[in-house]
């Protein structure tokens, strides 16, 4: 199956099943504890610590959709063969309506429609706060799945990160070696200090990245060479190194669905972000001669029919936009990154601040000299710069000033 067919059939698969398909969210999301949406479950939060009442939003305890997810942990690893930054969650949910038994039943019937066989599952271990998911074990063994393997936190135990919300043990399915679905059962509710409490309301929350369901159902060896990017890549030079291809391919799908959700490049947070992803394409433009604007074209042409907020007139704009803010100061900057023998962080960030490189270009284009340059050393450098910032404009403003977040994170 194609993956606008694949899309189509999950979600018919659980309307079928009394499910009601609800619009994905924007990638701005309205969970503070994030930067962008990063899961199908955040805009159904609500309904699963019980603010929020499922049967009078959407007549149903149980709804599906396909949500638009962004995840900027990955970014620094685009260009292998399974990462990327934007994609596209799909999930099934319930408030209440059924639990372990009929979600794991519903798992098992979605691959035997599409003709995949699971080669094995795995489910919580257990700890000194949470017991073993026993009864998920029990519930697989009892549908012929007999390849049931245990992992511990760290695998199969979801909750919110650095916040307080729904959290469970979870269930792992996997086809050909790759984890395709996460079903979670919110049984808890993590609080700040890390302690658990029973839900009122047991809840279901699955997500199965819509690139790996493709790459299995179309039976390839990685995600860019499914329809969902290799009609992409096609429109690349073929002579373009294939890590290449795939970082303007991953990030002209980033920038395009960011743009439609209104984020503008900026210096802090999600335009950070979007002003990120564009001056790396950019680099790659200047380097090896590549028009961008075709294949953010082919982006919304692509994606235009499900997505109807993707606009290319509007990203052809923006992008030219930045496009000619960056080239004013990315050749004097390519210039000296090459002068230097030795790129440490504080001569990384010195590049970034005069010349806009970002880091991903200086460690790649850096060559020997930056080996030892890491993110984590160039974000420190980064927040230096803002202390200092911070303590010149409370010395000039008596304490007063505008106090500016630029970097990534909240």
């Amino acid at each position: 199956m194609q993956s606008h067919e694949l899309r189509k059939k999950f979600l018919t698969f659980f309307e079928e099943r009394g499910h009601v398909v609800v619009p994905s969210s924007s990638l701005i999301s309205d969970d503070s504890s994030v930067l962008l949406t990063t899961a199908g479950m955040q805009q159904f939060k609500p309904y699963f610590v019980g603010t929020a009442d499922a049967e009078k939003d959407f007549g149903s305890k149980n709804t599906t959709s396909v949500q638009k997810s962004f995840r900027t942990s990955d970014i620094d690893e685009v260009g292998d063969e399974e990462h990327n930054t934007f994609f596209e969650m799909l999930g099934n949910f319930s408030f209440g309506g059924y639990f372990k038994e009929q979600a794991i039943q519903y798992a098992l019937d979605f691959f035997k429609e599409l003709g995949l066989t699971i080669q094995y599952v795995t489910i919580f271990e257990g700890d000194k706060d949470v017991p073993k998911d026993e009864e998920s074990k029990k519930i697989w063994e009892s549908l012929g799945v007999n390849d049931v393997r245990e992992a511990g936190r760290e695998d199969n135990f979801w909750g919110p990160t650095g916040s307080e919300g729904p959290c469970g043990p979870t269930t792992e399915v996997y086809i050909n070696d790759t984890e395709i679905w996460n079903i979670v059962f919110n049984e808890y509710y993590c609080k700040k200090d890390g302690t658990m409490e029973p839900l009122e309301i047991k809840g279901v929350d699955t997500g199965m990245g819509l690139e790996r369901l493709a790459m299995v159902s179309q039976n390839k060896s990685n995600i860019f060479e499914t329809d969902v990017f290799s009609e992409l890549i096609v429109v690349l030079p073929s002579e373009l190194d294939i890590r290449i291809k795939r970082i303007i391919t991953d990030h002209a799908r980033s920038i395009v669905f960011l743009l439609a959700d209104g984020v503008r490049p900026s210096n802090k947070e999600q335009g950070y972000i979007l002003r990120r992803l564009m001056r790396r394409t950019l680099v790659y433009k200047h380097m090896h001669d590549v028009d961008i604007m075709p294949i953010l074209k082919s982006v919304v042409e692509q994606y235009s029919p499900t997505y109807k907020e993707l606009s290319w007139d509007m990203t052809e704009e923006e992008f030219t936009q930045e496009k000619e803010k960056f080239e004013k100061s990315i050749a004097r900057g390519l210039r000296e990154l090459q002068k230097a023998k030795v790129i440490d962080a504080p001569y990384a960030f010195g590049l970034y601040e005069s010349f806009g490189l970002p880091y991903e270009i200086i460690k790649e284009l850096g060559g020997r000299g930056a080996e030892d340059l890491t993110r984590e050393a160039f974000d420190e450098e980064f927040k230096k710069h803002q202390e200092k910032s911070r303590a010149g404009r409370e010395a000039k403003f008596g304490g007063h000033g505008l106090l500016l977040d630029t970097g990534e994170l909240k």
